[in-house]
């Protein structure tokens, strides 16, 4: 395609040539042409020479009239080609000329009225409405607007051109709000008559066509210069007749649009790239007869070009190395400068998009650059969130080392959690400064609340374990002790233990930023669990094997010590009926203790009915055995199965086995006991007659002949050896023992008297050789 032959913008027809107007620009490269460019197009009557003066003047090839043939419509529709040799980039529009009698088929017609009026007229069914649309098109495409009219129409009430300027003023006049142009009028084949003459008669005749013209619905009047830049006026000689006149004067006139200041600039600004949806949309608003908005055709076509624009820089974007690499990046870990290295990126293509649409309407590109800025910014989310997960799994490890790192280097619990959250968040904080994107302004409040609470439960959950583990070691210990008070002294120490934590988590709120009544919630649940682990504690003491073993040890321990715990062999005035009454009753309680839990304060008769049961009033076991009414049932009265460990049932039966594991040592104890009676007794007895006999001896013999016996070597030493066992002998025997001694020393003195004293003498010798033997061995 030659451009400076053009191609047909919009046909006989009326069809706009979408894909010939693609092409146009393409091999023109028109659209990078940005603002550098002008749009000149000439309007006029038919054959009045309006291609060869753009031909001549804009450097372009249009066709033109063949003079040597019939007069009629060259151009057909509307024409568009570059400019040759034009600076800036210009484009050339040449439309088809009006009042031409090709357009259209003219009709006459008749009206007649009821008072015999007769008025008879033309008018072309087509072409009036081509003229308005085409010329409206042009006023609304074009910084410049040539007017070709014939030098002879000016001044004339029915020259051929009045019908375009009116209509030419009639549809500037329908636009919403104007667009400041220019309007060139060429005179054509000027002759003798003054320049000065012409120019002031065409502007009085345009200033009364402009008056002529009806006044829009709109609030004010509207006055010509508030849509034109200004009016130009130029002569030419006929191109037929005095072709070198006309060429050096076109030459002039192409002097106008090629010098610096030879055609306005102050257009507005509408960039080349919006052209092509510009003229399209325009055309089909004009062919749909629609009243043109060329402010809102305006918006329109920034709307579209931005779109595009801002499509084209968001897919630049995305394939952008660096922040491919960027976001492979930040999948493997937290990225050092990550928001500072994305902004960078998105700032590139941002200020590429502002640089490309600063021309078009400033409310439509900020709109779209802050949709440009929302879509670019969806794409940049998943790698910011992945650096805020990174950042958040950092800070909770962190915090879970460092506690424990305190926690195990001595320091208190709670003020380690203190230490290590506020580090905590200072670590969080610094880490989402580094990746915040500036455009975003996201919030992380979400991720640093979710944060807070993890390292409160993290902390929670340690303290919780810390607590609950002393806990049950202490209550652990209560129930191994099994002391009458047992259900007292655990109800203390969990009130105590609560109250401690309670203290110490009071302002954990404020360590760890979140509302008081999320603590207060946590200790809700710590006081739950402390109950629930009191409650674990017994059900775990209440197992039958430990509940037997505990009453078999506490049994076995009020037994077999006395009252200072002090263990020692049995005694012959030891009443082991009545140690064994208390040794069952201590072994009683714990089985009453374990029945039921009691951390409520609740009375409850347990061990009425337990005592009452299973030992009579005197504390003894009683022979009929436990009514049936008491310990036959599956349930405690005033217990509710939640609280209750041991049923009634559990209990008589765990009874009746420790009876029996235990029998034995109450048997052992008693054959013990009559054992060493009848030991003691013996001893008493021969005891008592070796000291009858001494007696005997001393009397029979005298004392001196009992005194030299004595002294002998062997007896001396026999006396030595069982003198501390008779001395503890004598100590030991009871009222009864010397009674009898009492009775029988006469009979035994009476004896030793008949003997003699050579038998005598043989006695005390054989006693003393018989103690001697033992000791000698």
């Amino acid at each position: 395609m030659k451009m400076e032959e053009g191609m047909q913008l919009i046909d006989g027809n009326g069809k706009f040539n979408v894909e010939g107007l693609k092409d146009f620009m393409t091999a023109t490269e028109f659209a990078q042409g940005v603002l550098s460019y002008a749009i000149v197009a000439i309007i006029g009557p038919q054959s009045s020479g309006k291609s060869t003066l753009m031909n001549h003047v804009f450097g372009t090839n249009f066709k033109m009239l063949d003079a040597y043939k019939r007069r009629g419509q060259t151009t057909k529709g509307i024409w568009i080609a570059k400019c040759n040799d034009m600076k800036p980039f210009t484009i050339a529009m040449d439309f088809e000329g009006t009042d031409s009698n090709a357009r259209g088929e003219w009709h006459y017609f008749t009206v007649s009225s009821c008072d015999c009026m007769h008025i008879e007229g033309q008018i072309n069914l087509d072409n009036t409405a081509f003229e308005r649309q085409s010329a409206l098109f042009a006023l609304a495409i074009a910084d410049i607007i040539l007017i070709n009219m014939w030098y002879k129409d000016i001044g004339l009430e029915h020259a051929a051109s009045r019908p375009l300027l009116k209509t030419a003023f009639q549809v500037m006049k329908r636009l919403f709000k104007p667009r400041k142009r220019t309007l060139l009028f060429v005179i054509r084949d000027h002759s003798k008559t003054p320049f000065e003459y012409l120019e002031t008669a065409l502007k009085e005749d345009i200033d009364k066509i402009w008056d002529s013209v009806a006044e829009p619905e709109t609030s004010r009047s509207v006055v010509l210069s508030d849509f034109l830049m200004c009016v130009e006026i130029a002569a030419l000689s006929s191109y037929d007749f005095e072709e070198e006149n006309f060429k050096e004067q076109v030459a002039r006139l192409r002097q106008r649009f090629i010098s610096p200041g030879g055609r306005t600039d102050q257009r507005e600004a509408e960039p080349a790239s919006g052209f092509f949806i510009r003229a399209e949309n325009i055309w089909k608003t004009i062919k749909d007869n629609k009243d043109l908005d060329l402010p809102a055709l305006k918006v329109m076509v920034a709307t579209v070009r931005c779109e595009e624009i801002a499509e084209e820089k968001l897919r630049q974007f995305t394939t952008d190395d660096d922040w491919l690499a960027l976001k492979e990046d930040v999948q493997a870990g937290p990225v050092s400068g990550f928001g500072a290295t994305l902004d960078s990126i998105l700032e590139t293509y941002l200020s590429q998009y502002d640089m490309e649409v600063i021309h078009f309407d400033q409310d439509v590109r900020n709109a779209k650059r802050r949709q440009m800025e929302s879509q670019a910014l969806e794409v940049v989310r998943n790698a910011y969130d992945t650096m805020l997960e990174h950042l958040y799994s950092n800070t909770l490890e962190s915090f879970k080392t460092s506690l424990e790192q305190l926690v195990n280097g001595g320091e208190g619990f709670v003020a380690s959690a203190r230490t290590c959250a506020q580090s905590c968040f200072l670590q969080f904080d610094k880490g989402c400064e580094d990746a915040f994107i500036r455009l975003s302004g996201w919030n992380v409040s979400g991720v640093r609340e979710k944060i807070s609470r993890h390292m409160l439960s993290e902390m929670m959950a340690k303290y919780v374990k810390q607590f609950t583990d002393v806990l049950a070691d202490e209550v652990q210990s209560l129930f191994e002790a099994g002391e009458a008070d047992t259900w007292v002294s655990v109800r203390n120490l969990l009130a105590s233990k609560t109250d401690v934590a309670e203290s110490e988590l009071s302002n954990a709120h404020v360590d760890f930023e979140v509302p008081r009544s999320e603590i207060d919630t946590r200790l809700g649940y710590l006081k739950e669990n402390a109950r629930s682990v009191v409650e674990r504690k017994a059900r775990e003491s209440a197992a039958t094997r430990r509940v037997l073993m505990r009453m078999k040890d506490r049994f076995a321990k009020v037994f077999n010590h006395d009252e200072n715990s002090k263990s020692g062999a049995w005694t012959t005035e030891q009443n082991i009926e009545e140690i064994d009454r208390n040794a069952l009753s201590a072994s009683l309680k714990i089985l009453e203790i374990m029945a039921a839990i009691r951390l409520d304060q609740t009375t409850d008769q347990i061990e009425h009915v337990l005592f009452s049961s299973l030992m009579d009033g005197n504390g003894a076991v009683p022979a009929s055995g436990a009514p049936p009414d008491l310990l036959t049932s599956n349930a405690w009265e005033e217990v509710s199965p939640n609280a209750t460990l041991l049923t009634p049932v559990e209990c008589k039966s765990l009874w009746m086995q420790f009876k029996a594991d235990i029998k034995y040592i109450m048997n052992q104890a008693t054959s013990a006991q009559q054992t060493l009676r009848q030991a003691k007794r013996a001893i008493t007895i021969v005891v008592g007659v070796v000291v009858v006999v001494g007696a005997a001896v001393v009397a029979t013999v005298g004392t001196p002949t009992a005194m030299g016996i004595a002294a002998r070597p062997e007896v001396a030493a026999v006396l030595k050896a069982v003198g501390p066992g008779l001395a503890a002998v004598m100590k030991d025997i009871g009222p009864e023992v010397l009674a009898t001694l009492k009775d029988i020393g006469p009979e035994v003195a009476g004896a030793v008297r008949s003997l003699g004293p050579q038998i005598v003498t043989a006695v005390i010798a054989m006693m003393t050789n018989g103690f001697a033997r033992p000791h000698q061995q």
